[in-house]
């Protein structure tokens, strides 16, 4: 007997999923169709010199894409972590190529000409081949957030479904806004390294619920650890995107030290509690 087939709604059959995209494309997808175009692309031939005396085959953009172009008619640069290459992770090549094009937006803001840093991060933090290199390239790109945020919006993006991990994750927490898909994870360490590192007792990895409640996107707005929280739909996220770039500059949250210093003070006081608990505590207008 055949089981009844069962029709998906016709809303979901019409998303276009943001997830789904590899990196290009969803630096595509959030910057003005006219005028796009890639700077350091695979024709360049930016290989990590790294990998190959490991035996890992390279890719020939290192897992990053640069595309300028417009957002609303307003210069941005999109820059796009390929998740499915190395985990996202960053080396020398791909570090640098995300640093130095942060480093023009600022100078081009610096001299009165304001460019939208988007970034679209779907990374597990340093890649290990390439760790001080890495590291290094990090610094610079925080360096460059910081700078930038006096001046413009600087958004990061982070949907699935590596998440945005390591020092990376340090990156988006810079930003003046973060948006997120409830799919999305985002942390300082993940999952699958806390469990290796401090036992299966603090935190089961494969327990997918436990996971998303404690670090996945709804659970980081709810907190007010992130900013926005988007259905897995590239077209809704774009004019989220559209929003944000046109309210004024927020408070980063690094330099709100006092309001969450006090905030941790105060859970230490709380005892265990569940995530639940903790969006009670740490709503985003409290």
């Amino acid at each position: 007997m055949n089981s009844p087939q069962v029709a998906a709604p016709p809303a979901v059959l019409a998303r276009q999923s943001f997830i789904e995209m590899s990196a290009r494309e969803r630096a595509r997808s959030v910057l003005d169709p006219q005028g796009q175009r890639e700077l350091l692309g695979p024709f360049d031939g930016l290989y990590s010199p790294w990998l190959p005396r490991q035996g890992i085959v390279p890719q020939a953009d290192d897992g990053a894409v640069v595309l300028r172009g417009t957002l609303g008619g307003r210069d941005a640069v999109a820059l796009a972590i390929e998740g499915r290459f190395q985990g996202g992770s960053i080396g020398e090549v791909c570090g640098a190529k995300i640093a130095a094009a942060l480093e023009l937006a600022l100078r081009d803001c610096e001299a009165a000409r304001p460019v939208l840093p988007l970034l679209l991060l779907e990374t597990g933090g340093v890649r290990l081949q390439e760790a001080n290199l890495g590291l290094a390239a990090i610094a610079e790109i925080q360096a460059a957030v910081v700078a930038l945020r006096r001046h413009v919006p600087v958004i990061a993006v982070t949907a699935g479904m590596v998440g945005c991990f390591g020092g990376m994750s340090l990156v988006a927490a810079l930003c003046s806004y973060i948006v997120m898909t409830r799919q999305a994870r985002l942390g300082m360490n993940g999952p699958e390294v806390i469990e290796q590192e401090a036992g299966v007792d603090e935190l089961d990895a494969a327990d997918r619920r436990l996971v998303w409640s404690l670090i996945g996107g709804e659970q980081r707005v709810a907190t007010g650890l992130a900013d926005v929280l988007v259905d897995d739909d590239a077209p809704r996220l774009r004019e989220q995107l559209l929003d944000l770039v046109q309210r004024p500059l927020p408070q980063p949250r690094s330099r709100q030290v006092r309001r969450w210093r006090e905030r941790v003070e105060a859970l230490a006081r709380q005892g265990d509690i569940g995530p639940a608990q903790l969006r009670g505590l740490w709503r985003p207008e409290s």
